[in-house]
């Protein structure tokens, strides 16, 4: 798919990589919805991609609730004349240990239920109600060909003290097969991009000791940039033959 036939909703796309995919699509003359809870980092985004030869659209968006989810397709099914794209990308952290004991008093702590809900709430259950939501709509208005875009994480394949967040990255990757088989009858691709530690807002807070680690133990030698990502999901969307797969783009950290 050219991306310039592309009328896609970018969730996250206020904020670290959605942002920098909203304006690559926005560049490249794809029509854009930018979706995020945030309305400032919406305001700037739109501000930002005034010039470009893309249109940009915005909408305040918490995946985390369904009928926004239904309502923002719809919108935006409107706004731009139709939909042939999502890109899944909003997410959040609520890191811990499931089990922690400490040394020093003896007492033992829980992963809190409002950490794991919160996660799953936006990371898997959000998005897939997006996905839902963005292929009812295509399928109703007949429009092929379609490509979906899941951001997994290379935390599927097991990362201490996320286990909220690898349940829902593991099964979006999954679950990026199983869409692919279920909407390849209507001409609907699906594909997952995985990243490792990238520079995003969310990342920045890390201590720097913590961070020190990370990247020697990344066989590049750095911590991924926006772009790096871009061009993975650059890929899935122009690749009309790739479809049920999931990359990661990490610098070879999970070898």
């Amino acid at each position: 798919m050219r991306l310039d036939e592309l009328k896609v909703v970018v969730t996250g796309g206020a904020q670290g990589m959605g942002r920098h995919f909203a304006k690559r699509l926005a560049e490249s003359g794809a029509s854009v919805v930018a979706a995020d809870v945030k309305d400032d980092a919406l305001a700037s985004l739109a501000d930002e991609c005034k010039a470009l030869p893309g249109k940009l659209f915005v909408r305040k968006l918490d995946v985390s609730v369904e009928q926004q989810c239904v309502d923002a397709v719809a919108w935006a099914h409107e706004a731009m004349g139709g939909l042939n794209g999502l890109i899944n990308n909003a997410g959040i952290l609520r890191d811990g240990l499931l089990v922690k004991l400490d040394r020093q008093t003896g007492q033992v702590k829980k992963l809190p239920r409002d950490h794991w809900d919160a996660v799953i709430a936006v990371n898997l259950t959000g998005a897939t109600m997006m996905v839902r939501e963005v292929v009812a709509k295509m399928v109703q208005a007949n429009l092929r060909p379609g490509v979906i875009v899941n951001i997994s994480s290379i935390a599927r394949h097991g990362n201490r003290g996320q286990s909220n967040y690898v349940a829902a990255k593991t099964a979006m990757a999954q679950n990026t097969v199983t869409w692919a088989r279920e909407f390849a009858p209507f001409g609907i691709r699906v594909g997952a991009v995985a990243p490792g530690m990238v520079e995003t807002p969310m990342t920045a807070g890390m201590n720097q000791k913590a961070r020190d680690a990370l990247v020697a133990a990344i066989p590049v030698g750095r911590i991924g940039l926006p772009e790096d990502l871009w061009l993975a999901v650059r890929f899935v969307i122009e690749c009309d033959y790739f479809n049920g797969r999931c990359i990661d783009v990490d610098g070879g950290l999970s070898m």
